[in-house]
């Protein structure tokens, strides 16, 4: 059973009580995250999270890990370009220890400097493990290069540089203009008494109040280009992307089926004719990277310095069949019945769950059912399927980026042609 609360101070809370399962999982999902960040600032939200867990006002850094493995629990956080989590999964009869712990790494933590200094190295390490992951590098080169000299575009690690200048006085600030209960959001699955669990929240996170600051959000400009980044590497990496659509965008179901049968799966477009017609890559997918108010369509590819430039035509080439012929019923269909399937298997995790409810509510404010989910994926037609990729797969709005041995004279001039 779905509800929604509002605690004392202000903050959403939205939970599922799922009786037949004996775990809770809750997050505290913080309405902010990386593409609110001015560049000298680059990467707070990302150490925030990192130092939240490194000792309270009663309990240590060891003793946090300790309470929770004690009980044989899971508590974590990540940060993302529009929003910082941090959530636990127990047992339901450690509810109370979980709320306990969050509300103390939420609320208490200590931000010693001398904690700083050591987790930074920590995050440099992090920096320097992305760079030197190219398939994981490309990912960040291709938001530089789509949404130039806009947050979106930059890294949720940010720079060696901005890590390194940031204080204790840079996090306490940031803290107290975003971290402020009209961008909280609670969100709590699994077997649980309602009436308790709202008393237990109102308890430990419903009387602190901060005022803070408004959000600042320009919706970034799609840039075509095609990016270069000669690397010496064994393999090629590619990333083609077309813009997207936003999160909220009442085509998006259609723009799933679009990437489920382009991309994202075994039986894809993609996969089937680049990998196991051709062999010509390991690795071969698309995906979909939604925010607020905007979006990309992203395939990635690693493949051979000499059969580059033939992956890339090949990806075009799915594009362009998409405009001129569409997808027929049977592909249709099998995508449907594959977001379907995964959609019903990713309600089996209380985490899962958890985390639905929150962006639900994040973006939309209000509570979709599993019946209206899939009602809505049901209602895709091929011709909405056909539209979205006449609209998205335009020569004027494609970006390309490449990281590996090749030079730019090794790229005709018409290659991004669709």
């Amino acid at each position: 059973m779905f509800r929604k609360d509002i605690l004392d101070n202000g903050i959403r809370v939205v939970s599922e009580t799922i009786p037949h399962v004996r775990s809770v999982s809750i997050g505290i999902w913080v309405n902010v995250g990386s593409r609110h960040e001015p560049p000298d600032l680059g990467g707070i939200s990302h150490v925030i999270e990192h130092m939240f867990f490194k000792g309270t006002e009663k309990r240590s850094a060891q003793e946090i890990a300790v309470a929770i493995d004690s009980i044989g629990g899971e508590m974590n956080a990540f940060t993302s370009r529009e929003s910082t989590t941090y959530y636990a999964k127990v047992l339901d009869e450690h509810l109370p220890i979980a709320v306990d712990l969050l509300s103390d790494v939420f609320l208490y933590s200590r931000l010693k400097p001398e904690d700083l200094d050591k987790e930074r190295k920590v995050i440099l390490e992090e920096i320097k493990m992305v760079e030197d992951t190219p398939d994981d590098l490309i990912h960040d080169i291709l938001s530089q290069v789509a949404w130039p000299d806009h947050p979106l575009g930059r890294s949720i690690l940010g720079t060696k540089e901005s890590v390194k200048a940031l204080t204790r006085q840079h996090l306490d600030d940031y803290i107290a203009r975003h971290y402020h209960p009209l961008e909280i959001v609670i969100s709590v699955t699994g077997n649980f008494e309602h009436d308790s669990l709202i008393a237990l929240l109102n308890e430990k996170l419903g009387q602190f109040a901060r005022k803070g600051d408004a959000k600042e959000e320009t919706t970034p400009t799609f840039q075509r280009h095609v990016y270069l980044k000669r690397k010496e590497l064994e393999q090629v990496q590619i990333c083609l992307a077309s813009r997207g659509l936003q999160v909220s965008h009442e085509e998006r179901y259609a723009f799933s089926a679009l990437n489920t049968i382009l991309g994202s799966s075994m039986s894809s477009r993609l996969f089937q004719e680049i990998r196991e017609t051709r062999g010509l890559a390991y690795s071969i997918y698309s995906y979909s990277s939604a925010f607020r108010d905007t979006g990309l369509l992203v395939v990635y590819a690693g493949t051979d310095q000499s059969t580059t430039v033939e992956v890339v035509r090949l990806i075009l080439h799915e594009f362009t069949s998409f405009k001129e012929k569409g997808a027929g019923e049977p592909e249709i269909k099998r995508a449907k019945d594959q977001m379907k399937g995964s959609l019903m298997l990713s309600m089996e995790s209380t985490t899962n769950r958890m985390s639905q409810l929150a962006r639900q509510e994040i973006y939309f404010g209000r509570h979709f059912s599993l019946d209206r989910l899939l009602k809505d994926i049901d209602e895709v037609t091929p011709e909405q399927v056909q539209r979205l990729a006449s609209q998205l797969f335009t020569s004027d709005s494609l970006c390309l980026t490449i990281l590996g041995p090749l030079n730019k004279r090794d790229l005709p001039d018409d290659l991004l042609v669709c």
